[in-house]
């Protein structure tokens, strides 16, 4: 996005925040004054025609929901009643009339726009009667009017209504919108779940649109969570049961972690997978991860899932088969396209495209048309996955981390337009609760691209929070994710953010025991925490390294000892005490709500990776572990000459001098001069479950940066020193040089002069080459951290 555009943007959000904002709804075409639609003593009528269980189904979710957001009974009636009670009037379109009353009849351009799983929703006059109609292409399409009416119905105490007569003709664009909702040990919340949770959640998801499930169902029985309610093979079913209940597809995520030519176990995990099949009154689609995990030939995992679908079909007679390329070579994947040429394999469904698989569009375009295409979005994970967030500050990916409460709906719409025309659909990749905005925008977007993303957001806010709170909820929304836009430091709308939603809470008691509610606020109360601390910290080391540069040879010890007690006062005397200890109660607050496992020894979260927010909150945002343990070897030393050099060293790491430059690599804030971008903003720290004492330029990497420099002195001699391991292929304006001095382990210095005739017009480009390192590990691979161009005269 142009920089000049995004801080429009930016400051429109922001704008919003700090501004009232008038609740406007929807206001369908051919209205031009709002005519509220009283529906405060309705009665649902349903239409024999809709097929059981979907009869029951919308039913019981228009009741419920309704019931829970006003304090109303909507009950069902067998006949239309007799006095003059408003109707939420439920048919197919099929249907020509309802209990003697004709069903709506479509004009030839709603004709048009009709298709499975559309509905209309129309509300009518009869008499002294208001009718509002759900009429459903079919009986998803009754699930889907009903969602539809959830979303815009005006709900308070003793409230219920449209603000407007409505008359609404919707189809989805894309046939497949689920979610996957792993009931596995390494989920971060679905593992602590009940079946009764499951089903709020897969229909919370449905009234916005999905139509598809995913299972994680191999094998969790072997390593149980310790928050299971029941069994992984009991949940298995229920799951089943509930997307059976829902007219939901049900996937399972099946991959093979062993070697498929091992016969025995071949023929084990074909048994296995028939008892599950033979177990679930419900099964749509089997998905099997090609190579994400596991590492079968395609020549080994073609024929195991002929197999596995000739077990499938004896249970579940129209069930298809997925595979996904993830992890193949170019050998492989080749080898399975001719594969698809030579047999032409009728029980494959199509392809799934993942993290690691090759490119959405390549896929569909060598894909044979016959078969379809699904794609498996990330949209669970915030670093080292297959969409990071862009220009996101090492200070929240050193303590939000991995899988933190992530709402992104404007770059997640954005991902969405770009990949999804290639396919028919997703089903997505998701960990826990923490994305659950970013499952409501894919599911909205797969109903209707065109949608805005700001409309989708005002109809969460309002079914989900309230009426009233649509416009308010959307931009704080949006300002959370503006949060994490570039230098955090220097982004005060952090602050404005909090404010806002502080005010929110102090004005909503009522949805403090709300976990949607209580994950935003989280997110509030965190980012201004890591905000404040960033700033205090970075600050305390400032003071300690200008303590260092002024010690002469006799005082580094006591340097050494005044710079450790600046550093301490970060934990010491800690910055906004009040913000840590609210963070600490809404952990406790979403543990309890929805089994949000924020912390590994309080709540027993699988790993420290898998959303341990609590665990990170207090991790150093400065260099002081580093400085702790650097001055540790310094006072070893037995060469004082040394001893000082280092001392000098490291208190002028980030600062050479005047005409001097500094950049930290992977930095959206201390790395000016770099044009490329680092995704892997934690990931060395994470090698030591986060916890890693090495400086934080450390912490991240890049392999080939490139940089550029002006305003430079054409008469100065520079040279440029790098810190990184392995090798470093340097070249100025495109000139290989050789290096001077070449240290490949990881804190050592290589450096290069640069020649005299590359500064004489004030600016150099420096870029690197590649090693040819593809025979080692990638955790081994050559890694730039720090870069100096350094002035000499």
């Amino acid at each position: 996005m142009h920089r000049k555009y995004r801080s429009r943007r930016i400051s429109k959000i922001y704008a919003r925040i700090l501004t009232g904002i008038t609740l406007c709804f929807f206001y369908p075409a051919g209205y031009t004054t709002a005519q509220e639609v009283q529906l405060k003593d309705a009665v649902t009528v349903i239409s024999r025609s809709v097929p059981s269980p979907m009869y029951e189904t919308v039913g019981k979710i228009l009741r419920e929901e309704i019931g829970k957001r006003t304090g109303l009974q909507i009950n069902r009636a067998d006949r239309w009643p007799v006095k003059n009670a408003p109707v939420i009037a439920i048919a197919l379109a099929s249907d020509a009339v309802l209990d003697g009353v004709p069903v709506p009849v479509l004009t030839d351009k709603q004709s048009a726009m009709y298709k499975p799983e559309g509905f209309r929703v129309v509300t009518q006059v009869a008499g002294q009667r208001n009718i509002t109609w759900i009429i459903g292409a079919d009986s998803r399409g009754v699930l889907f009017g009903a969602g539809w009416l959830l979303r815009n119905l005006q709900m308070g105490s003793k409230t219920l209504k449209l603000s407007s007569p409505a008359d609404v003709v919707s189809s989805p664009v894309y046939p497949i919108r689920g979610h996957q909702l792993g009931y596995r040990t390494t989920a971060n919340s679905y593992d602590a779940w009940t079946p009764a949770q499951f089903e709020q959640y897969i229909r919370d998801l449905a009234i916005f649109g999905t139509n598809a499930v995913e299972g994680i169902p191999f094998h969790e029985d072997e390593i149980p969570s310790p928050h299971f309610t029941i069994s992984s093979a009991e949940m298995r079913v229920k799951m089943s049961e509930i997307c059976q209940a829902y007219d939901m597809d049900y996937w399972v995520w099946t991959p093979a972690t062993f070697d498929l030519t091992d016969k025995a176990k071949r023929q084990a995990e074909l048994d296995w997978h028939e008892s599950l099949y033979k177990s679930c009154p419900r099964l749509d689609h089997i998905f099997f991860p090609g190579g994400d995990p596991g590492d079968n030939h395609p020549s080994e995992v073609m024929p195991f899932l002929k197999d596995l679908y000739d077990r499938l079909v004896k249970y579940h007679p129209n069930a298809k088969m997925w595979i996904s390329l993830q992890g193949f070579s170019e050998e492989q994947v080749d080898y399975f396209y001719q594969y698809l040429d030579k047999y032409q394999p009728r029980w494959l469904e199509g392809v799934v495209s993942g993290p690691g698989s090759p490119p959405t569009a390549q896929t569909r375009y060598r894909l044979p048309a016959k078969y379809k295409h699904r794609q498996y979005p990330d949209i669970t994970h915030s670093v080292r996955c297959e969409f990071p967030v862009p220009n996101w500050d090492q200070a929240y990916a050193l303590t939000l981390g991995r899988e933190s409460v992530n709402p992104r709906p404007a770059g997640f719409y954005k991902i969405q337009q770009t990949y999804a025309p290639f396919t028919d659909g997703f089903v997505s990749y998701s960990d826990g609760v923490h994305d659950d905005v970013n499952k409501i925008v894919w599911s909205m977007g797969g109903w209707d691209p065109q949608k805005p993303v700001t409309e989708v957001m005002e109809e969460y806010a309002r079914f989900f929070f309230g009426t009233g709170l649509e416009k308010n909820v959307e931009a704080g929304i949006a300002a959370l994710e503006q949060n994490w836009n570039g230098p955090l430091a220097d982004n005060g709308g952090v602050e404005a953010a909090l404010s806002f939603w502080t005010l929110l809470e102090k004005q909503h008691p009522r949805l403090s025991a709300n976990w949607r509610w209580q994950m935003l606020l989280l997110r509030a109360y965190y980012d201004a925490y890591t905000r404040r601390r960033l700033i205090y910290e970075q600050g305390l080391e400032k003071k300690a390294n200008e303590i260092l540069a002024a010690a002469t040879p006799d005082q580094l010890v006591q340097a050494m000892d005044n710079a450790l007690g600046v550093l301490s006062q970060a934990d010491k005397q800690p910055v906004s005490p009040d913000l840590r200890k609210k963070i600490t109660e809404l952990c406790e607050a979403l543990y309890q709500s929805i089994g949000l496992q924020t912390s590994v020894p309080k709540y027993k979260a699988s790993g420290y990776e898998r959303g341990a927010v609590l665990d990170f909150a207090d991790y150093p945002l400065n260099n002081r572990w580093w400085l702790e343990d650097e001055f540790k070897k310094i006072r070893t030393m037995t060469d004082k000459d040394a001893a000082y050099a280092r001392i000098q060293q490291v208190s002028h790491w980030e600062n050479p001098g005047p005409g001097s430059y500094y950049d930290d690599i992977s930095s959206v804030s201390k790395g000016p001069r770099v044009a490329t971008t680092s995704y892997d903003a934690t990931d060395i720290a994470w090698w030591d479950n986060g916890m890693s004492r090495q400086r934080l330029s450390f912490q991240t990497f890049q392999r080939c940066p490139l940089l550029y420099y002006t305003n430079l002195d054409p008469a100065g001699r520079y040279k440029i020193r790098v810190v990184g391991s392995g090798d470093a292929l340097l070249r100025v304006d495109n000139q290989r040089l050789s290096p001077v001095i070449y240290n490949k382990d990881g804190e050592g210095f290589k450096e290069w002069i640069v020649p005299f005739q590359a500064t004489g017009d004030g600016k150099i480009t420096v870029s690197f080459d590649e090693p040819e390192e593809s025979d080692l590990n990638w955790r081994k691979q050559s890694k730039i951290y720090d870069i100096w161009l350094i002035k000499e005269n």
